[in-house]
């Protein structure tokens, strides 16, 4: 009995010690237990190896725009130049470089400042204002390029950080997470929208930056802010990945994108007006408008026809049946299933190719 007592008092006092020195090194070095403040890389660092995987491909952009303006009441116009910067990503270290459409416009001198100090003047390879997008590319020797991830696989929720030049203060970093996906911002600021939503701070100069996951990888490009009022703060939106990817490989192939096209103008659907037409669940857009002489009037559509499904996917609002018509080549054919009237149809339509929208 004396024995199993002092093992007894052994364990005890053994279990006693091991749990003092663990909470000691809680307390003091709590990057030695395993999976405590780990990052990518396995070391308490925060998201700071993220950072510095994906930072260096991230640039500066400053442009300069002659803008006529009248000096004074009854003066003659005159013209000036007008300096402002951005960001971009170089996504191959050839030299491509990816920004906003919007951010080098109209501009009479772009340069490119990279997080080395290195600096040029790029080439403008294309532009796509329909999804504000533009590719340039630089003869510098062999740059930074960044890793490209995947926007489908997106989680609301997820940790993201905004990389880029706001306020002109370069290789800035904001950290958030997705707010939503698949979204269209208010002011239709691009025709083919499909939005990654975010609350990572991006201002002025943001745009045309890089937002990367926890892993240091693009999942999309800083766009645009929601700002209607002052109070509104939180909103940010980027271009997915994924439709950057498909962009820029129609730019480096054609120098422009080339996009499929029905002819025709569609409006979301109500509750109400699906109920209206017995139609169930969140499907269906209604046909506004039929261009003469388009694809879409050659195959008999008409004004006031309810789209249900495109190519077998079914349809619930305008700007998905626009992504999924403009991902078709031109001569490839469409199948539509509908509603006229109340009675069902399927048409195939011949795309065309989708005329360019001016700069």
């Amino acid at each position: 009995m004396t024995g199993l007592k002092s093992v007894l008092l052994f364990v005890a006092q053994s279990i006693v010690v091991g749990l003092a020195v663990a909470f000691v090194v809680v307390l003091v070095r709590p990057d030695l237990l395993p999976g405590v403040g780990r990052d990518v890389r396995g070391t308490q660092a925060g998201y700071a190896d993220a950072v510095e995987i994906s930072a260096p491909a991230v640039a500066s952009v400053h442009t300069k725009r002659l803008v006529e303006y009248a000096p004074s009441q009854g003066e003659s116009s005159r013209l000036r130049v007008e300096s402002s910067y951005g960001s971009a990503v170089i996504i191959d270290s050839s030299g491509y470089v990816v920004t906003n459409y919007h951010v080098v416009a109209q501009a009479a001198e772009i340069t490119i400042y990279l997080s080395d100090g290195r600096f040029a003047n790029p080439d403008v390879v294309g532009l796509d204002a329909e999804t504000d997008l533009a590719l340039l590319k630089v003869d510098i020797g062999e740059l930074p390029a960044i890793e490209l991830g995947s926007s489908r696989q997106l989680r609301i929720g997820s940790i993201v950080l905004a990389i880029g030049n706001p306020y002109g203060l370069p290789m800035s970093v904001t950290q958030g997470i997705v707010s939503g996906t698949a979204r269209v911002f208010p002011d239709q600021l691009t025709t083919f929208q499909d939005f990654i939503q975010t609350d990572a701070a991006i201002n002025a100069g943001n745009s045309g930056g890089a937002l990367i996951n926890v892993a240091g990888e693009l999942i999309g490009i800083n766009t645009a802010i929601l700002a209607q009022d002052t109070s509104t703060e939180g909103i940010g939106f980027a271009i997915p990945v994924d439709l950057v990817r498909g962009v820029v490989d129609e730019i480096k192939q054609h120098g422009r994108v080339i996009r499929g096209y029905m002819g025709l103008e569609p409006d979301d659907l109500t509750p109400s007006e699906r109920a209206a037409r017995g139609i169930e669940g969140n499907t269906g857009i209604l046909l506004s408008h039929v261009y003469e002489g388009g694809p879409a009037h050659a195959a008999d559509l008409r004004r006031g026809d309810v789209i249900l499904e495109i190519n077998g996917q079914r349809i619930s609002t305008g700007d998905q049946a626009r992504l999924l018509v403009a991902g078709a080549n031109p001569g490839d054919e469409i199948e539509l299933k509908g509603l006229r009237d109340g009675e069902p149809f399927r048409k195939t339509i011949v795309a065309a190719e989708r005329p360019v929208a001016p700069d």
